[in-house]
């Protein structure tokens, strides 16, 4: 037998005895997950797996908080490891992504829970992607054509529009008048008292040829009261008449001048108030709101918390009643329907009371009212995104951090005012009156049209 097999063996050759060397060798296994190295897995600046692993030009992955922290203290474009500058705005690599959270799915989740709760990780995060967003929107710029052309005509157009309003304002162009607002009472002429006399509503139409006959002027104006007003020449019988001019004759007395009563008497009268609320507005409109209440309650609040909030009127009442009204304290349910629309609504105030000037101030009426409700868009995606990014609880944080720019704004504002020229006031306020609703359409259609790409 022995012999029989090994003659077997030598006839089949060499290759049969190839295969009886090979036949105790098993096939080659397949490599398991335990075999792949956390190391091929790990971030080389925290030496932990990758947590939304990042790829750089180079080659080289990070963990995206790793990559913020190390260009917000840096900030360079540059990889920690090899120093080679990266191209355009580094992404997430979703392929190694999927896979790290597969393999690791433990150590991920508990790395990206500490990650959520730390505070300084999450503000390098958001510092990190503005400054992606800005270069991408500094990049789209760059290819606007015809709309980026468009609105730069527009914006050129507008500002020489206010300019040549401004400086014929200035030059003198316009023969100068000795306003009511600035004269004293003392030194009205007859003319002067008639004006007045209109200014307190088409009611008032009606007693103006008895002063006109009379030759009324300011010291004999003073001298009324309201028995010479019930009494010839003058005949005001009705008492809600005489009541409301009574009224506006007390605030002449105690003012010594005619009161405001327009936003451009306002402007003279007040040139830097004027001025600081109308850049207030847009940026702190409650603050501006409130400064009016501590700073200029009877003059500006009062008139304004009436027109927005106007108390139960009742049918037929006339107008000079209600101009008498709006001269007297707010009713509880006036100042709810204030407090209420102040948190949630302030540009809706501005907007109604606006609104109510839009006889007095055609086109500025309507300019305040359009920038108001571009304004309420923009902050009604402010707190959307604050909202859906999961950041509403640093509320809080960026209020008072608003509130503290805000003051140290109108306290640098209030000591330099007296130094700037009239005619750089006219050319701001003007600009603030006008300009901003164009700036702000286009704020308006680069949040509806990229919302993703606007910083909180």
């Amino acid at each position: 037998m022995l012999h029989q097999m090994e003659s077997d063996s030598s006839n089949e050759g060499p290759e049969a005895s190839m295969d009886l060397l090979s036949l105790p060798e098993s096939p080659p296994s397949k490599p398991s997950a335990s075999d792949i190295s956390e190391h091929e897995f790990t971030c080389h600046c925290c030496y932990d797996i990758l947590v939304n692993p990042t790829t750089l030009t180079c080659g080289h992955n990070f963990c995206r908080h790793c990559l913020a922290l190390w260009w917000e203290s840096s900030r360079k474009n540059e990889c920690p490891e090899c120093r080679e500058k990266w191209e355009g705005f580094p992404k997430i690599n979703i392929l190694l992504r999927d896979a790290t959270d597969k393999l690791f799915s433990e150590v991920v989740q508990r790395r990206r829970a500490e990650i959520q709760a730390n505070p300084n990780i999450s503000r390098s995060l958001l510092a990190f992607q503005r400054y992606g967003d800005n270069l991408g929107r500094s990049r789209t710029n760059q290819h606007k054509g015809a709309g980026f052309f468009f609105s730069g005509v527009l914006t050129a157009l507008s500002c020489v529009a206010v300019l040549v309003l401004v400086f014929y304002w200035s030059s003198g162009a316009v023969e100068p008048h000795d306003l009511l607002i600035s004269k004293p009472v003392s030194h009205w002429e007859p003319e002067e008292v008639v004006s007045w006399l209109e200014h307190l509503g088409p009611w008032a139409q009606l007693y103006r040829e008895p002063f006109q006959q009379e030759n009324v002027n300011g010291r004999l104006l003073l001298m009324l009261g309201d028995e010479e007003l019930s009494k010839p020449p003058y005949n005001i019988e009705n008492q809600a008449h005489r009541r409301a001019v009574l009224a506006e004759l007390d605030r002449v007395k105690i003012l010594g001048v005619k009161p405001p009563q327009n936003l451009w008497e306002y402007k003279v009268t007040n040139a830097g108030k004027s001025l600081f609320l109308l850049y207030a507005l847009k940026r702190t409109p409650r603050l501006t709101l409130f400064y009016l209440y501590m700073f200029d309650y009877s003059e500006t609040f009062l008139p304004f918390l009436h027109t927005c909030c106007p108390a139960i009127t009742h049918i037929g009442q006339s107008m000079e009643s209600s101009f008498l009204s709006a001269q007297l304290e707010p009713s509880w349910r006036q100042w709810a329907e204030f407090l209420v629309k102040y948190l949630l609504l302030p540009y809706q105030l501005i907007a109604e009371f606006a609104l109510d000037w839009l006889a007095v101030h055609y086109w500025t009426s309507r300019f305040i009212i359009v920038n108001a409700m571009l304004l309420s868009v923009l902050e009604g995606c402010a707190l959307w995104r604050l909202w859906t990014r999961a950041t509403i609880r640093s509320l809080p944080r960026k209020m008072w951090n608003h509130l503290c720019k805000m003051l140290s704004q109108g306290f640098a504002f209030a000591l330099l005012w007296p130094f700037v020229p009239q005619f750089v006031c006219n050319c701001l306020f003007y600009w603030a009156l006008y300009f901003s609703p164009i700036i702000n359409i286009d704020l308006v259609v680069q949040q509806l049209m990229h919302p993703e790409t606007q910083a909180p």
